[in-house]
């Protein structure tokens, strides 16, 4: 079991009761994860929300036009958040997660803090706040690590419809003579 000082550390539950801290520390596991070993797959049931301790951890999603799965953030900060989607519905995970180095963890069980958040509104309230900071930091990871492959697809789009027009174009001259 993981110590409410411990988990006080962790931004999501910062500044949080003692008494509060308590009741989801009996909600967490402390686990191991060894280098590239994986957390979870993209597209599985979401039941825990880790909590990085110690190792790194890269977040990789499969694009429908990549072979490869696509690394859009790298977490490697004690304390930050991973699997938020067991929070949130639908309940599957957005990513997978690969642990890049060998790692420690809090795992906490998404459904129950869930319900200890319920419990109490004031200190639920902040931390829903936070998880949404969590999704919108995400999001932008996302969207900067995408960022190159788009202006890729966009020259190819432009250069593709220049062809075209040039096509259409020579195909309405008239050449003379003939």
């Amino acid at each position: 079991m993981i110590s409410t000082q411990a988990l006080s550390k962790i931004d999501l539950f910062a500044g949080l009761s003692e008494k509060l801290l308590a009741t989801i520390a009996d909600l967490c596991e402390e686990v191991s994860c060894a280098e590239g070993e994986g957390l979870f797959r993209e597209s599985e049931k979401a039941k825990r929300l880790y909590f990085l301790l110690e190792g790194r951890v890269a977040l990789q999603v499969q694009l429908t036009s990549r072979l490869e799965n696509m690394t859009v953030t790298v977490i490697d900060s004690s304390g930050q958040g991973i699997g938020w989607s067991a929070v949130i519905s639908p309940f599957y995970y957005t990513a997978s997660a690969l642990c890049q180095t060998n790692c420690s963890l809090v795992a906490i069980n998404g459904q129950g803090l869930m319900q200890v958040l319920g419990q109490q509104p004031a200190a639920g309230s902040v931390v829903w706040r936070r998880i949404a900071e969590l999704i919108s930091s995400r999001l932008r990871d996302s969207r900067a690590a995408m960022q190159p492959y788009e202006d890729i697809k966009s020259r190819g789009r432009y250069w593709y419809s220049r062809k075209r027009s040039w096509l259409a174009s020579s195909r309405n001259q008239v050449t003379p003579g003939r």
